[in-house]
């Protein structure tokens, strides 16, 4: 038998920040939208955020399914783990309540 263990609350952890991190990505895609002239003091500078904001997009969106599909895939590993323990636990209850009702314990 393998000597594996899955720490499910660091994977759900993980799924969790991973989602996080995706929603602050899919909501700021230009750290410099909306603001003018007279707050970056330069319209080069303004330029520059969206040539930036440009360019970041194509690759955030990619970046964010990409994250956003590890997400799911962490909290389905985590779920599985849980259901998979749960029916081991189960078949385990059973086999005990077997051996007890057929006076097959140990000695």
């Amino acid at each position: 038998m393998s000597d594996q263990q899955a720490d499910v609350s660091r994977i759900k952890e993980s799924a969790k920040s991973l989602s996080r991190i995706h929603g602050e990505f899919t909501r700021n895609a230009n750290p410099a939208e909306g603001l003018a002239v007279d707050t970056l003091g330069d319209k080069g500078l303004i330029e520059t955020f969206d040539d930036f904001g440009d360019n970041w997009k194509i690759h955030r969106e990619r970046l964010t399914d990409e994250l956003k599909k590890l997400s799911t895939i962490l909290s389905q590993a985590a779920k599985a783990y849980e259901d998979i323990d749960h029916q081991l636990a189960e078949a385990l209850r059973g086999t005990d309540e077997k051996k007890s009702a057929s006076g097959g314990g140990t000695k």
